[in-house]
């Protein structure tokens, strides 16, 4: 049995860790507010790329691009988006998960794939199996900003252009709720879920549409990434508020359990001593 001052040393390094838990749960928080501020600004912005997109491809049977056509698909590209650290629940987990039965239901070599890491946990995962890595980028701000993952967005898009993968696909956690995330993996190339929006706006395309479309559609495609990217950080800060948020309670109910234990054991403590007091004082008579 635990001594009482065994008890009492984990109910002051409990407490310890519940300071440290409910900082980082103030801390997601707050990341978590501008996040979604962020994600939500940048969309509109994507949108409007999309709809100027669309307007081209549906009024203009006669302009193409090699990133609005498919190909047989030979080799896959994925953008696989972690967090550079963990304490986030199952956010790095389920994305894993999500590249590793993909892979296993789609592909039977690895020279069919390749993987673009985005954050530390997933690309030491893809080391450890020995998964090419096409590039990475570890290390990005807890608001990043678009400078930051352009080199990494516009080199995924020239490898579908140089014809060294068939087609690009990202994984992420998809922000629902502060409580909810969900996994997603969407197509960026080919572009091919493109629709023409209702809109009143009209355009006049200099030089020509095709000469637009050849400067859009890669700008497009990394438009999505850091679209993808924008929402994956939102859902990282609120997997780990939640994840904290749990660790903090469980804190509680453990301090409540040790408090319990130590006031039982002091109480057994008291009683032996009244006992041993008694039973000296009876001796002596």
């Amino acid at each position: 049995m635990a001594s009482l001052k065994d008890i009492q040393d984990r109910i002051n390094s409990t407490k310890k860790t519940q300071q440290i838990t409910r900082a980082m749960q103030m801390v997601s928080a707050s990341k978590l507010a501008r996040a979604e501020e962020n994600a939500k600004r940048y969309a509109s912005y994507s949108e409007k790329i999309q709809e100027v997109i669309a307007h081209i491809a549906s009024n203009n049977s006669d302009v193409s691009h090699p990133m609005l056509e498919r190909r047989e698909v030979k080799r896959t590209g994925y953008i696989l988006v972690t967090a550079d650290s963990g304490l986030a629940g199952a956010y790095n987990s389920n994305v894993i998960r999500k590249l590793y039965t993909t892979i296993e239901e789609r592909h039977k070599s690895q020279d069919e794939f390749l993987i673009i890491g985005i954050g530390r946990m997933g690309v030491d995962y893809c080391r450890k199996n020995d998964y090419e890595l096409a590039d990475t980028v570890i290390g990005l701000a807890d608001q990043p900003q678009y400078a930051e993952i352009k080199g990494i967005a516009s080199r995924a898009v020239q490898l579908f252009a140089d014809e060294k993968i068939d087609e690009l696909k990202i994984i992420y956690n998809h922000f629902v709720s502060a409580i909810s995330q969900e996994i997603q993996m969407d197509t960026l190339i080919p572009v091919t879920n493109i629709e023409a929006a209702e809109s009143s706006s009209t355009y006049e395309y200099e030089p020509n549409e095709e000469s637009i479309l050849e400067v859009l559609l890669p700008q497009y495609a990394e438009s999505l990434v850091y679209g993808a990217l924008l929402d994956a950080k939102a859902s990282e800060h609120a997997a780990r508020m939640t994840a904290m948020s749990a660790a903090t309670d469980n804190a509680d109910d453990l301090i409540g359990d040790l408090t319990l234990s130590y006031n039982r054991a002091r109480q057994a403590a008291i009683t032996q001593e009244i006992s041993e007091i008694v039973g000296g004082a009876a001796a002596l008579e």
